[in-house]
């Protein structure tokens, strides 16, 4: 049967973290770049179906494909990462200390980044005719979305950063189950179905997801989002970041393989 029971995803787990934890520099750069920018063409895509249809679940049914090429074409993306390097440090892999891991989310945070911008001043240059004509319908949604993710938290001081962080929390609690739960099966139609729905639950939900921001904070402010730098660093992606790793390590990564892991042999 082409079922791995939660123990046997504990082990997997230990093994992706492992894997991952021996990569130099070059291919978490090369990998995380490609992983932002398939999470910024999912996004785009599916704000591109919410506004044509005007029905924002249409473009959550469609946003988890971007995750299913990150995870099957073995690219890098840091809110997985979260999860999975932390449970080899714990159990202890050569060459998985914690300053190896910290270390490698740096470069993949640092890769995501690079791809995810590049992607929105392509998509902003598409979406204006490369500033020609008027922004397009999509554009000026995804300008909207960029305000709504930064200033709307600024507004309400405290609470607004409060509430940023419990979303980013919430986002990568359910991101992070979907990368675990992609080892339940080997099968490829399997493990597109395991990742699809925690990821539609996240985004259906408007959650925050750091990487997913690094496409559409810029894209909105290059398409005419009155968003600064500092808005963006101060009001999302650091509070985001960090809510993300509070999620992804606590809520899926240490949770599932604390609770499966194999005793270890004597």
């Amino acid at each position: 049967m082409d079922y791995n029971k939660p123990p046997e995803i504990a082990k997997a787990m230990v093994a992706a973290g492992t894997m991952k934890c021996g990569l130099g520099p070059l291919p978490l750069l090369w990998r995380g770049a490609l992983a932002g920018a398939y999470l910024g063409v999912a996004t785009s895509m599916a704000v591109t179906a919410a506004v044509q249809t005007g029905l924002p679940i249409v473009g959550a049914v469609i946003f988890p494909f971007g995750l299913c090429l990150v995870i099957l074409l073995g690219t890098e993306l840091l809110t997985g990462s979260f999860a999975l390097l932390p449970c080899a440090a714990v159990e202890g892999k050569p060459g998985c200390g914690w300053g190896v891991v910290l270390v490698n989310w740096g470069w993949v945070f640092v890769g995501n980044l690079i791809g995810s911008v590049v992607y929105a001043a392509l998509f902003a240059m598409s979406a204006s005719m490369t500033g020609a004509v008027e922004i397009s319908a999509v554009g000026a949604k995804i300008a909207a979305i960029a305000e709504a993710k930064t200033i709307a938290y600024a507004a309400h001081g405290g609470e607004g950063m409060a509430t940023v962080f419990v979303k980013a929390i919430l986002c990568n609690w359910l991101v992070s189950l979907a990368v675990v739960v992609s080892f339940a099966t080997t099968s490829l139609a399997s493990k597109m179905l395991a990742i699809w729905g925690p990821v539609m639950l996240f985004f259906s939900q408007g959650y925050e997801h750091a990487i997913v921001n690094m496409f559409m904070i810029p894209a909105g402010m290059m398409l005419g989002a009155n968003v600064s730098v500092g808005d963006w660093w101060v009001w999302n992606q650091i509070p985001v970041t960090i809510g993300n790793l509070v999620g992804g390590l606590f809520f899926t990564g240490w949770a599932i393989y604390l609770t499966h892991r194999p005793p270890k042999e004597a």
